[in-house]
């Protein structure tokens, strides 16, 4: 019987997740949400049939799962003011907040609680997202195959061991869309400047990203692999590759990636200071 689900909070990412709930099959009836906007409330039960309301406690009471889709520096008086409805109801809370360690939401939400913290980006919007996810001790195997067919709706999802690693995650998806924005902003500012129009740089730089990812992820190779055979010996690939490593790309990625993850940790520590200093 599937259960169900409060999204707490109907910004972007919620209406992606609840859509592809929706596309997968998931009955409607089982989907409630909330947001204290009553534009947002009426868009998204025009728009998807799903009852959303202004309460989040009375919202909440009537779900197994309640998903938090707050702001970051919401979620301390949202979890507050649900800290006896998730008690009373033993329900699993997923939050989908950037950065809020497990340990302050539960402490925010009055005590021991099943918690799945996830790291999602922003690709989950057009439903081709890649996941982040975290399980406290309290989770149980029915709950996390729960947590995981919710995120599932937006792309692609990965457990992690350490709720430490969901940094990394930040590091490597979180961030990671707009390092290849980057890349692609850079490679059509070169192709207009060597002489192309700026429909055409854009279109090629846009699907070339977009076929080579396809190709790394349903190929059995992996991407050195994948790199060294479209790389001939003294060709033109070549030639842009060399370029690359004289200029050290890879320790330039490493460093970028290393203070992603250093801001991580240090933005959950001051999202977390309340329970720090309690």
């Amino acid at each position: 019987m599937d259960s169900t689900i409060c999204f707490i909070g109907a910004g972007n990412m919620s209406l992606s997740l609840m859509g592809g709930l929706l596309a997968s099959g998931y009955p409607k009836d089982k989907i409630l949400a909330t947001d204290p906007s009553a534009d947002r409330r009426q868009e998204v039960t025009q728009s998807l049939g799903i009852p959303c309301l202004e309460s989040n406690t009375e919202t909440a009471a009537q779900a197994d799962i309640i998903l938090l889709a707050v702001k970051p520096q919401q979620l301390e008086p949202v979890c507050k003011e649900l800290a006896d409805t998730v008690k009373a109801k033993g329900a699993l809370v997923i939050s989908i907040a950037a950065g809020v360690r497990t340990s302050d939401i539960a402490f925010w939400l009055g005590g021991e609680a099943a918690i799945v913290r996830t790291m999602p980006n922003t690709p989950a919007l057009i439903r081709s997202g890649a996941t982040g996810l975290f399980a406290t001790s309290a989770v149980s195997d029915s709950q996390k195959d729960q947590a995981e067919n919710i995120l599932r709706a937006a792309g692609l999802t990965v457990w992690v061991p350490q709720e430490s690693d969901l940094d990394i995650v930040t590091a490597i998806s979180g961030s990671g869309p707009a390092y290849y924005f980057l890349f692609m902003e850079a490679m059509q500012a070169a192709g207009q400047k060597l002489g192309l129009d700026e429909s055409t740089a854009r279109l090629l730089t846009i699907q070339t990203a977009f076929g080579a990812s396809k190709m790394a992820l349903e190929s059995p190779d992996d991407c050195a692999t994948l790199r060294q055979k479209v790389t001939s010996p003294n060709g033109t690939t070549e030639k842009a590759i060399q370029t690359f490593e004289q200029h050290d790309l890879r320790a330039i990625i490493e460093e970028a990636m290393t203070a992603a993850k250093d801001r991580a940790i240090s933005l959950a520590d001051e999202l977390g200071t309340t329970h720090n200093n309690s």
